[in-house]
C-alpha cells in the first residue's frame, strides 16, 4: 500500500500538492479540462475586502525560466467570492484555502472575520502587500510588521491560519520565527521575487506597472534554501512553492521541510500539471520504494 495523505493545520489532505493562489483562480477554467478535486487542496485567487480591478495591461511577461506578473490583485472581493465562487467550490469535497490580501490592519481583520463562519478549511494571509499607513512598506518585511498583522488577525478568527512569507527579506528564518511567535499555524513559502523586464527597441519597461513578481523554475533554488532555513527556525508546517514542475521538484521541497507544496506557474504553463504531477509522484515513490510520503518531510542529508 501506497500512501500520499498529509495534514496541514489539523486538515487532512489525500495529497500534498495544492494550487497556488493567483494561478488558478476559482478552478473554474480548469475544471472544463479534468476533475480538479484529484488536488489535495486549492488557494484561490487573492481576496481584498472590496473588490478590485487590478493593475493595467501588459500585467504579464515571460522570462527565461520563469514570468512575471503585475496582476494587481484583480478579483471580486470577499463577500462576491462567499457568495459565488465558494459554494460551488465547496462541493469537491477538498480543502479550500482562502488567500487574504490587505492594505491595512483593518482590511486584514474584516476580509477574515468575514471568511470565518465559511466553508473554507484554512486562511492564508499574504502579507507581501503595501501597508498604505506605513507608507507603502509590505508587511512582510520586517519582523515586527509581520508579528502585528499576524497578532492581529488571530485575534479575530478560529480558522487555521497560514501567513505566506515575502523573499524579499534579509532573514527569512526571523520573519517564520515572528509569524510562529504571533500565532501562525503554518507559513507558506516563497512568494515571488521582484524583478522587471525592459523592451531594449523602445527602451520601456515591459510592464506598465514597471516592476513585478517573478516566479516559475528560475526562483526554484532561492525558494529551496529558504524552506529549509525556515524548516530550521520554526516547528509549525511549511507549505514550500516556487519553479515546481514536476514531481521531482515536490520531492525537493519536502526533502527541505516542506509537509505540502503549492503548485503555481506550472498550471499556466501546462494546464494539466495538476493530474499529471500527481501520476509523477505515485510513479516516483513507486521506483524510489516509498511507501508513505511524509517520510520525505525534513529528510535532506547535509552530511
Amino acid at each position: 500500500m501506497m500512501t500520499l495523505e498529509t495534514e496541514l493545520c489539523g486538515v487532512l489532505l489525500k495529497n500534498p500538492m495544492i494550487a497556488a493562489s493567483g494561478t488558478f483562480g476559482f478552478g473554474e477554467e480548469y475544471s472544463e479540462l479534468y476533475d480538479i478535486s484529484c488536488w489535495g487542496a486549492i488557494s484561490v485567487k487573492g481576496l481584498t475586502n472590496r473588490p478590485r480591478s487590478g493593475n493595467p495591461p501588459h500585467r504579464i511577461a515571460e522570462t527565461a525560466s520563469g514570468m512575471l506578473n503585475s496582476v494587481g490583485l484583480e478579483n471580486p472581493g470577499v463577500d462576491a467570492f462567499m457568495r459565488n465562487e465558494l459554494p460551488r467550490l465547496a462541493r469537491q469535497g477538498i480543502p479550500i484555502i482562502a488567500n487574504v490580501a490587505g492594505s491595512t490592519i483593518d482590511d486584514y481583520r474584516e476580509s477574515v472575520g468575514k471568511l470565518s463562519d465559511s466553508p473554507v478549511s484554512i486562511i492564508e494571509l499574504n502579507i507581501s502587500c503595501p501597508n498604505v499607513r506605513e507608507g507603502g512598506v509590505q508587511f512582510g518585511t520586517s519582523p515586527e510588521r509581520v508579528r502585528e498583522v499576524t497578532s492581529a488577525v488571530r485575534s479575530c478568527t478560529s480558522k487555521p491560519l497560514m501567513i505566506k512569507l515575502s523573499p524579499n527579506v534579509s532573514d527569512i528564518s526571523e520573519i517564520a520565527r515572528a509569524a510562529e511567535d504571533a500565532g501562525a499555524d503554518a507559513i507558506s513559502l516563497i512568494n515571488t521575487i521582484t524583478g522587471m523586464a525592459i523592451d531594449a527597441k523602445t527602451r520601456r519597461p515591459i510592464l506598465a506597472n514597471v516592476t513585478g513578481g517573478l516566479s516559475g523554475p528560475a526562483i526554484k533554488p532561492v525558494a529551496l534554501r529558504m524552506v529549509w532555513q525556515a524548516a530550521a527556525a520554526v516547528s509549525i508546517p511549511i507549505v514550500g512553492m516556487g519553479g515546481i514542475m514536476n514531481a521531482d521538484d515536490v520531492a525537493q521541497f519536502m526533502l527541505a521541510g516542506a509537509r505540502a507544496v503549492m503548485i503555481g506557474t506550472a498550471n499556466i504553463v501546462d494546464p494539466m500539471a495538476g493530474p499529471r504531477i500527481l501520476a509523477e509522484i505515485e510513479n516516483f515513490m513507486q521506483e524510489n520504494e516509498i511507501s508513505d510520503i511524509r517520510e520525505l518531510v525534513g529528510g535532506l542529508r547535509t552530511s
